[in-house]
Order: C-alpha cells, then structure tokens, then sequence
C-alpha cells in the first residue's frame, strides 16, 4: 500500500503535471490519457489486467496477489490525490517523480510483489535470464517515449527518458535480487550446517581445511547466494554455528546452474 503510494504520488505530483511519462503501463495510460482526456488511473488500471493473467501463470499466486493489491491501490491513490505541478521545472519533476516513484516499485518488489505494468514483464523476464530489472524495465521503457515524442514532442520524450533512467538505478539499488555474492563458511558443524543452507537450494562446495594457528581441523562451506537472500544465510550460520567463521565477496559472473530444484 506504501508502495503503490508512493507510485501515485510520483505520478500526479510530478510527472502528469508537466505531461512526462514514467514509462511502463503507466505510460501507455498517460499518453491514452493526454490524447483522448480519458481518466488515467482507469485506464491505468485495465492495461494491467491482461499483464496480471499472464504473471498469475509465469510467476506465481503470492506475487500476483500482492501486484494486484498494489494496481488497485494506486489506481485509488491517483484519484484521490490531486493532479497538482510541486515544481514548475520539468528537470526537477522528472527526476523527484521518477525517484519517488522507484522507491515505491523497489521495495514492492522486495516483498515479492510489483506494481504492475511492465514489472511484471521484467521480473518474469529477469527470473528467466537473471538480469538486473531496473535496465530491463529502462529498455521497455524507450518504446513508449518514442511514441511518446512522435504524438507530442521530443523534449517531453527525453524529459520522460531522463526520469526512467533515474527510475531503473534507484529500483537496482533497492531490488538487490540479481547481486550474487559468494559466501565462505568455516565450521566445525558441518552436517547440521549443510543442512540449512540446502534450504536455499544453492549449490555448495565442501572442502576439509585446517586453522592456521590452532592446526584444528575444520569443513569450509562455499555457497553462492544473492544479495538479498543473504541476510537468510546469515541467520543459518549463526544459529547452527555461532562460533562459525563467514566471509562475503560480492561475484561478478556466476557460469552455470546457481538456482538448484528442491530436493526430493
């Protein structure tokens, strides 16, 4: 509900003014409302129906369940919020409407839900091909501002392209999914350890080592998680082992099967 609250409040208070896009379904509606003077928020809210029976099947009920929660909770926020310009600078409206309104897609997005539109078709698309969602979704984006710019004019085109371009890096930095990391873990609990961390259904390394001052010997546990199921890895070590030693290096290429199917 926060999220969708922030998305709305991008929308009508700085990016509709000034007639900008923040791209996506969004978008679309925007420019169906600027040519016709349709209600935005309804048409904002039919263009998703079709995006929604589509992730229901690609994604899954949970995720489906909490976007859907979150397009009726915009479509309400925008028409209850007032279509009022905060600025009368359109750089500043582009990059304050698209700031504010990623912070809402982001962390919708942690939660495991989306706002909708073209979130959809981009966490689809990066649970697939493993991709950070914030260029994806910049990427869906350039068609409709090159509508955008063709039906008004190329400044509101650039200007739009401007605030998604801020949109996608702030959405990246909250929705950390596609951030892989790899985790060394040394414990003397190694079959309790194995354990908990078969739950993630990550592949795991086992090798035998030894402590360089007490010569005791120990198990290394090598795991390569994302950066946002870490804090989960985090937990496991800690409470199977809190004498355990973890060290986290970020990865910059991950070559071959990560994601493991649960075990039978």
């Amino acid at each position: 509900m926060f999220s969708a609250l922030l998305v709305a409040a991008g929308l009508n208070l700085f990016l509709i003014p000034h007639q900008l896009l923040s791209g996506g379904i969004s978008g679309v509606a925007s420019i169906i409302g600027y040519l016709t003077g349709w209600n935005i928020s309804i048409v904002y809210f039919v263009l998703n129906v079709p995006l929604i029976l589509w992730g229901w099947k690609a994604v899954g009920r949970r995720y489906i369940v909490l976007s859907c929660i979150s397009v009726v909770a915009t479509t309400w926020f925008m028409a209850i919020i007032p279509i009022v310009s905060v600025t009368h600078d359109p750089t500043l409206g582009a990059v304050a409407g698209g700031i504010i309104s990623a912070i809402g897609i982001g962390f919708s997005l942690r939660v495991g839900g989306s706002t909708g539109g073209f979130d959809i078709v981009g966490s689809i698309i990066t649970r697939k091909y493993d991709l950070p969602i914030g260029n994806i979704l910049f990427v869906l984006n350039g068609l409709v501002f090159i509508v955008l710019g063709f039906y008004k004019t190329w400044d509101l085109a650039l200007y739009s392209l401007l605030s998604t371009f801020v949109k996608g890096k702030v959405v990246d930095v909250i929705h950390v999914g596609h951030i892989k990391v790899t985790c060394f873990i040394i414990t003397k609990e190694k079959d309790r350890m194995l354990a908990e961390l078969r739950k993630l259904h990550h592949g795991i390394t086992c090798m035998d080592s030894q402590g360089g001052y007490s010569q005791v010997g120990n198990s290394t546990l090598m795991t390569v998680t994302t950066r946002y199921e870490l804090a989960a890895v985090r937990k496991a070590v800690i409470t199977t082992d809190p004498h355990a030693f973890m060290n986290v290096v970020q990865s910059t290429e991950i070559v071959g099967r990560f994601a493991r199917g649960h075990s039978k």
